[in-house]
Formats: structure tokens, sequence, C-alpha cells
């Protein structure tokens, strides 16, 4: 199966993100900017973290707890939703969107420091 790596963008008020296949795409330099809560030049785990909690939030827009197909067509096609939905319920819950997430985030730490630069 095929890793996604993650990069993420804001629009004004809403929160997106867009999935690439590639394991070797990086984050925009733009992207990293308004993810380093810390400014100190690079994203670490728990920043990333919670951007992808809000992300989710944002995502989930009616509130259920999960997201569906719907809710996530502008950001993810079929393949990457049936990649993420673990236990194939035709749902993502929080536990597995964060899951993937984070797997994506150690896919894209090469140097293992817990860090994306």
């Amino acid at each position: 199966m095929e890793r996604l790596v993650l990069a993420a963008a804001f629009a004004l008020s809403q929160v997106a993100f867009a999935l690439a296949q590639d394991q070797s795409a990086a984050m925009y330099q733009g992207q990293m900017d308004h993810l380093d809560s810390n400014k100190n030049g690079a994203v670490d785990r728990s920043e990333y973290q919670a951007f992808m909690t809000t992300a989710f939030a944002n995502l989930d827009k009616n509130k259920d707890g999960s997201l569906r197909s719907d809710e996530v067509a502008q950001v993810l096609n079929t393949q990457q939703f049936a990649a993420t939905d673990a236990n194939r319920d035709r749902k993502i819950s929080q536990n597995e969107f964060m899951n993937r997430v984070m797997a994506d985030f150690r896919t894209a730490d090469r140097s293992g420091d817990g860090s994306l630069q």
C-alpha cells in the first residue's frame, strides 16, 4: 500500500489539507511556517498532532466524531479514504485519522528526530 505524506495548508477560516502519494514530497515553506507554532524553524510531532486534531474537527462537518466520504471529498480521493478507513466501516474515526497522519509524520521525518524541517 502506498504511504501518504501529508501537507497541510490553511484557507482563511477553514482548515484544509492535501495528501500526496509521493513519500519524498515535503511541506511547502509557507505551510511549515504556519504549523511551526513555537517558531523554531521546524514542525515537531506535538505541533503536527495539534494541527491535525484541529483539522479533523474542522473536516467533521456534522460533528459526529467521524469523517464520511462526502465530508472529505475535496481533500481525499477514494483510495486515500479507503487506506485511512482501517476497519472498513466507510467512515474515518478520529483514531483512524490520527493513526494515519502520525504514521505519515513518522515517514516524512527522515532524520527520526521528531520534527520536520
